[in-house]
């Protein structure tokens, strides 16, 4: 195992996890097509062995990206704990059973599963705007209110989370498991619709994906090791992902605010589209039809 052969994805994870602190997706959504496009391009040697290497080897790369955001959000105090259990009693269990479920499935199924997942996604994430904040609350909803460690109070409703949010929540901790991609997209999205302050819902976003992916990954690791032994985790390049997402994790949290999240919001989307496309070629190759 060549312990030099990925040096260059030290800078690139420091990037891709300071733009996840940022937006609140999960860092595995940049990081899984990384793996499957461009490093075939790089030569024979850098492809991983198997999709469920790629994804898994994304999902470990998340996990310590999103703790070292964790630690960044909870210093300043935004993260809202209650709304996030309320999340995550739903997404845990059900991002493990389509990781274990992602060993069963063709690669083309899994990789165009996640190009339609981002498709979907850059259209939500495009036209979630953020709604202006009303002074009282709504009938029947909570007020909430969190204060940073800046001295800055941060008020909104309470988000009512009813059958169709639980639904969404299931399908993108499923699709976690499965493609790496889902959960973090499918929070934020939710949580700012909803009315809960940018900066919260990222927050709050970046502890329901860490808790998730920790879980997901362990399935995926566990299967992986099953299949091939501890050498078929690529740690030659989490040895690189891992030091950068650590970084990328404490430089995020300390631009919230300065980066605006229309701009933050276009740029994803636009993005989205452009792997959507590549994922799905990358599928009908698999199956022959291109």
């Amino acid at each position: 195992m060549d312990f030099t052969l990925y040096w260059f994805m030290f800078p690139v994870a420091i990037v891709v996890a300071t733009c996840a602190m940022l937006s609140g997706i999960g860092g595995a959504a940049l990081f899984t097509p990384i793996f499957i496009l461009v490093f075939p391009l790089l030569g024979p040697e850098y492809p991983l062995s198997t999709l469920i290497a790629a994804t898994s080897t994304a999902l470990i790369t998340q996990t310590f990206g999103f703790l070292s955001g964790f630690v960044g959000y909870y210093r300043r105090r935004l993260i809202d704990f209650r709304l996030a259990w309320r999340i995550m009693r739903v997404s845990v269990p059900v991002a493990v059973i389509g990781a274990l479920a992602a060993g069963a499935v063709h690669d083309s199924v899994l990789l165009g599963s996640y190009a339609a997942l981002v498709a979907v996604l850059s259209v939500v994430i495009w036209r979630n705007r953020l709604p202006d904040l009303p002074e009282t609350p709504a009938d029947g909803n909570t007020r909430r209110s969190l204060t940073d460690s800046s001295g800055r109070t941060w008020t909104y409703d309470e988000p009512q989370l009813g059958k169709r949010s639980y639904s969404l929540t299931a399908t993108g901790a499923f699709l976690t498991g499965m493609v790496s991609v889902g959960i973090g997209e499918v929070t934020i999205s939710k949580l700012t619709r909803k009315g809960v302050p940018i900066a919260v819902a990222a927050a709050t976003s970046v502890l329901v994906v860490i808790v998730t992916v920790f879980f997901a990954s362990t399935a995926l690791v566990v299967q992986l090791v099953q299949a091939g032994g501890w050498t078929a985790v690529p740690w030659n390049l989490l040895v690189y992902d891992i030091p950068g997402v650590l970084i990328g994790g404490q430089i995020g949290p300390r631009l919230q605010g300065l980066v605006s999240h229309n701009a933050m919001r276009k740029g994803i989307s636009i993005l989205f589209v452009i792997l959507a496309v590549a994922m799905m070629s990358v599928a009908l190759r698999k199956i022959g039809l291109v």
